[in-house]
């Protein structure tokens, strides 16, 4: 009995083995004869690309040497300041040559031109860019500035060095100087002195708030010139000036057409009666 009941098990399990052997041999046939035939065969539209041409650093640097010789002297010029201006460092003409493709040895007018330039110093051997006022650092600077109690534009000194606008900013961070802007949003700097402290007292500020100034300009001139000081506007002279102008204009004349008598006679074919057709 146990082995009536054992044969058939086995028998099904043979045979799904079986059958799974050859379902799995003809997978990794047909999965071999395809991978053969794609290598087999050769790639009927595979082109060769052509080699790049590449130009060397040389060849590069000669073509932008000769777009940039064919410049006029003004652009030439300017190229080299701006290098100057950039870098600060006193550069020779090979350095400005690798540096902006600037041939001055060739170039004679670059060279005098920039020898003379007031924006450039020439030591016999390097050029170096010079700042507007020869102003080095942030004590410079700063100096330069408190010699301007008035204020001073800072554009007279933000050419001094790379980093200056950073010191200006510091100093007004730090309270040393002032900036304000203009009407013409130019920005002004003023030094100020942090050796004098001045406390005012509240009630002082408050009475100078209370002060009524005058209203009319007659006024304020008359009281710049009792304080020895000279107005800068005339309003006497701008008001009579106004009134001339008033005067001289011509009026216009006013057409009053309550005293005109209206009619219609220059429209006859109002009063025509319109003719009747006899009927037949």
């Amino acid at each position: 009995m146990a082995s009536s009941h054992r044969s058939p098990y086995k028998f099904k399990q043979h045979k799904n083995k079986s059958s799974f052997t050859s379902t799995a041999a003809k997978a990794a046939v047909s999965s071999f004869s395809t991978e053969k035939s794609s290598n087999s065969t050769p790639p009927t539209n595979a082109k060769t690309s052509a080699p790049t041409v590449k130009f060397s650093e040389n060849s590069g640097r000669l073509q932008r040497f000769n777009v940039k010789e064919k410049s006029p002297v003004g652009v030439l010029i300017k190229r080299v300041v701006d290098l100057l201006r950039e870098t600060r460092q006193a550069l020779t003409t090979n350095q400005i040559l690798e540096a902006c493709n600037v041939d001055m040895i060739e170039n004679k007018n670059v060279f005098e031109n920039l020898r003379n330039n007031p924006k450039v110093v020439y030591d016999g051997r390097c050029f170096r860019y010079k700042s507007k006022h020869g102003l080095d650092d942030k004590d410079q600077v700063l100096k330069f500035i408190r010699t301007f109690p008035n204020g001073i534009d800072v554009d007279e000194v933000k050419d001094a060095y790379p980093t200056v606008m950073e010191d200006i900013q510091a100093m007004k961070a730090a309270g040393e100087i002032w900036l304000l802007s203009d009407k013409k949003k130019e920005t002004i700097a003023y030094p100020n002195d942090l050796r004098v402290t001045i406390n005012v007292d509240d009630d002082l500020k408050q009475l100078f708030r209370e002060i009524e100034l005058p209203r009319d300009m007659l006024d304020i001139e008359e009281d710049l010139v009792k304080n020895r000081m000279k107005p800068a506007t005339d309003t006497v002279k701008r008001r009579m000036a106004l009134a001339l102008i008033a005067n001289s204009e011509p009026k216009k004349k006013v057409i009053d057409f309550s005293k005109k008598k209206l009619t219609n006679s220059h429209l006859p074919e109002l009063f025509t009666l319109p003719s009747t057709s006899k009927s037949r």
